[in-house]
């Protein structure tokens, strides 16, 4: 078994979104051609309702699928297929966009106002770029937890883990999505399939990964660190990008460490992206921004 080095280590960065959402994005609108097939997380993780009550007023998404995971407070949302609800604690929403879409997403706090969750957005494939848009909502009830001896717990909202399967199926990017959490001074292994890109987001407690013992594995890119500094501990809103292998390792702190574990096939296709449209090519963003001009960008007849 080959254990999965820490590539990068980086803090996500405060952004405004929507009509003024103040949230948190790990990655996205650079280079992410090391997340393949993933192009962007944010964490909107927010306990001051005026931050956040703006939302995400109606927008377009074509080539692209959007994951919402809720973990306090609701996403009430709407789209052009006539799908309309709200996600809770717990939930998870994940859209297909495909050909084309046209949606909003309006959150509201919890008792103490506290509004906390994430979205990824996964590529779509040339062949399924205009495929017809799809929507699956899953409750927090539907998605299966699972306990070990030694007290990890994770809930599977996407893929296979441990001997059982999320209840998302369908994804082009085959992604296996995890909620993970180790209690304070455990050390766990996790296996991550080799050909797959795989990331951890921490949003609860600290610990390390890597080889999780002293001393820790030395990094892959020295460019990106001081040669005698490997990566540190991983902390609240820290994103852990692996390098190649086929497990990983995290030893929790005092506090235990909670994150999601995310991977998936590298789709390995250029990119043209600008805003909520992802496409393979200049020109067909392009056209995706002139039909949405003339009012023909929703597809009717968008092949399955």
């Amino acid at each position: 078994m080959s254990l999965r080095p820490v590539k990068r280590l980086i803090k996500s960065k405060p952004t405004t979104e929507g009509a003024g959402v103040h949230l948190r994005r790990a990655f996205g609108f650079g280079n992410t051609s090391d997340f393949d097939p993933f192009l962007l997380l944010d964490d909107f993780r927010n306990d001051v309702p005026e931050d956040y009550l703006a939302g995400f007023p109606w927008h377009p998404h074509r080539g692209i699928e959007t994951i919402t995971y809720v973990l306090a407070g609701t996403v009430e949302h709407g789209d052009s297929m006539g799908n309309h609800g709200a996600i809770a604690a717990g939930d998870v929403q994940w859209m297909t966009a495909g050909s084309g879409i046209i949606h909003q997403e309006m959150p509201k706090g919890d008792h103490a106002g506290r509004m906390h969750g994430f979205q990824l957005w996964a590529n779509l494939p040339s062949s399924l770029k205009m495929t017809a848009p799809r929507y699956q909502e899953v409750k927090a009830l539907d998605i299966p937890e699972i306990k070990d001896d030694d007290g990890t717990h994770v809930r599977v909202v996407c893929g296979n883990f441990w001997g059982k399967s999320g209840p998302v199926d369908g994804i082009a990017a085959d992604p296996i999505y995890l909620d993970v959490s180790v209690p304070p001074g455990r050390r766990k292994t996790l296996p991550v399939e080799v050909t797959r890109r795989a990331f951890a987001y921490v949003f609860a407690g600290d610990g390390k990964f890597c080889n999780a013992s002293e001393p820790l594995a030395v990094p892959t890119e020295p460019v990106s660190w001081a040669d005698t500094k490997p990566p540190g501990e991983a902390d609240n809103r820290s994103l852990v990008l692996f390098d190649r292998g086929d497990e990983l390792m995290v030893q929790a702190g005092d506090d235990g460490i909670r994150f999601l574990l995310v991977s998936g096939k590298p789709i390995e296709e250029p990119v043209a992206w600008y805003g909520p449209i992802v496409m393979n090519t200049q020109e067909q963003l392009r056209q995706a921004f002139n039909e949405l001009e003339k009012g023909t960008f929703l597809k009717k007849d968008a092949r399955g």
